[in-house]
């Protein structure tokens, strides 16, 4: 199969996607109280510390702490974050999953199932913060070289991790069985590249455009305000509904895997997104 039908298939997963989302629309307060929550977060976290300094973002850690200390106040904004995404995002994989059952799924479901693995998440977002700081560690101390090699990190660990949510919702291993189960998924069903990006991309660029231009005509037609607090409101609404879709694609893609239902999405199509192993 050829690249653009691997896109082709992709864009159709991302609609598929899409669609179980607008059955299902509770699967949409998982981003939404994520993203809240991840706001909340960043202000209390860096607004704190911007008060009582008086320093920008990429100097308050270091004039505070020094520079080592500040590394591990980054390690714990990193732990933060990542337990809040992997949190929201595996109550989302747990009612996707009861939604392709033919089951009705409601927001308080999901968080109590992530509320029961909230030691493995948090073991999670020790290893992804403990990741996350040696990559920031790289940029700084290598300059342009080490930029290289953290973005080609990043994407071997993008990859690896493919399937990592599923995994700790389901899966009594540890965080580095995880990603090591995750890889050997990729490798042994697929092989090692990804064919399409599963049309999300695509999705988001679309999605953007449509709203620059609401967003203008807004601005010159009736009021600079309306116009750009419309474009803020559309924006998040489109990143919370691409957010979820991939998630409820990635646990359909698990689903199929194991040989579970999968909803509406093809099986077939599920497998022609990735590139077979030569």
């Amino acid at each position: 199969m050829g690249f653009f039908s691997r896109i082709k298939n992709g864009w159709n997963l991302g609609l598929t996607s899409l669609q179980t989302i607008s059955e299902n629309p509770k699967l949409l307060a998982f981003p939404f109280i994520s993203g809240i929550a991840l706001v909340a977060a960043c202000i209390t976290f860096f607004g704190g510390f911007v008060l009582l300094f008086g320093v920008e973002y990429d100097q308050w850690a270091e004039q505070a702490f020094g520079e080592y200390m500040g590394y591990v106040v980054l390690f714990i904004f990193y732990l933060l974050c990542y337990f809040i995404i992997v949190f929201f995002n595996v109550g989302l994989v747990h009612c996707a999953r009861r939604v392709f059952d033919g089951e009705e799924v409601g927001f308080r479901d999901g968080i109590e199932f992530a509320s029961s693995r909230f030691t493995t998440i948090l073991n999670w977002a020790v290893l992804a913060a403990t990741v996350g700081v040696l990559m920031q560690i790289l940029k700084e101390r290598l300059g342009f070289l080490g930029q290289m090699i953290s973005g080609l990190a990043g994407l071997a660990w993008s990859i690896a991790t493919f399937f990592v949510v599923p995994i700790l919702a389901y899966e009594d291993i540890s965080p580095m069985d995880a990603v090591k189960r995750s890889a050997e998924l990729m490798k042994s069903k697929w092989g090692e590249a990804i064919g399409a990006n599963f049309g999300f991309g695509i999705l988001f660029f679309l999605g953007y455009i449509v709203i620059a231009f609401v967003t203008v005509l807004l601005i010159t037609m009736v009021n600079p305000v309306v116009g750009i607090v419309a474009g803020i409101v559309m924006a998040l609404i489109l990143h919370a509904a691409l957010s979820a879709a991939e998630i409820v694609f990635i646990t359909a893609t698990y689903q199929h895997l194991h040989n579970d239902p999968v909803g509406r999405f093809d099986g077939d199509t599920l497998d022609s997104v990735f590139m077979p192993k030569r």
